[in-house]
């Protein structure tokens, strides 16, 4: 969408067959079906808790299979402890992050210098997309919240352009 005016990037304003005003911006695994939860939505909701979950399940064993060899290899009680440790804090820090992303729009910035904490906390952010999508469609509150603001913005900018400029009367 374009930033400056609501109106798509691929289509010009006003021209045959495009919607007029702002589009809502599509949600990975929901598209733009989250506006009127028609096409399925009820499905990809169901589908994506039930992914999510069994991704972060996968996640755990592959950790899990991470620990025994951690024992196997008798590195010693201190560095296990540090391990586990390392994934629960990264995981529980990744699980807020991701919460606090699906209700505002992180810093750019911020995210990139997170990056390598969230990738090691990846089952944390996995939890927190289940959790989410057993209520919504990840982050659908806030991408409503900013297309029913792009809405109304655009009403208002259509309601005081009536008729034409060059008709108006000078006084």
């Amino acid at each position: 969408m374009s930033a400056e005016n609501g109106t798509p990037d691929d289509h010009p304003a006003g021209s045959p067959g495009t919607p007029v005003g702002p589009r809502p911006e599509p949600i990975r695994f929901f598209g733009t079906t989250w506006v009127d939860h028609d096409s399925g939505y009820a499905a990809r909701r169901i589908g994506v808790a039930v992914g999510s979950l069994a991704a972060a399940t996968a996640a755990c064993f592959v950790l899990r299979i991470a620990y025994q060899g951690f024992r196997i290899a008798e590195v010693g009680g201190f560095v296990t402890l540090l391990m586990v440790v390392m994934f629960a804090v990264c995981s529980a820090l990744a699980f807020g992050h991701t919460w606090e992303a699906f209700k505002r729009r992180p810093d750019p910035d911020r995210r990139r210098s997170l990056r390598g904490l969230l990738t090691v906390g990846f089952v944390g952010s996995l939890f927190a997309y289940f959790f989410r999508s057993l209520a919504e469609a990840p982050g659908e509150k806030l991408h409503r919240e900013e297309y029913e603001t792009a809405r109304a913005q655009y009403a208002k900018r259509m309601s005081r352009r009536s008729g034409n400029p060059k008709k108006r009367r000078r006084s």
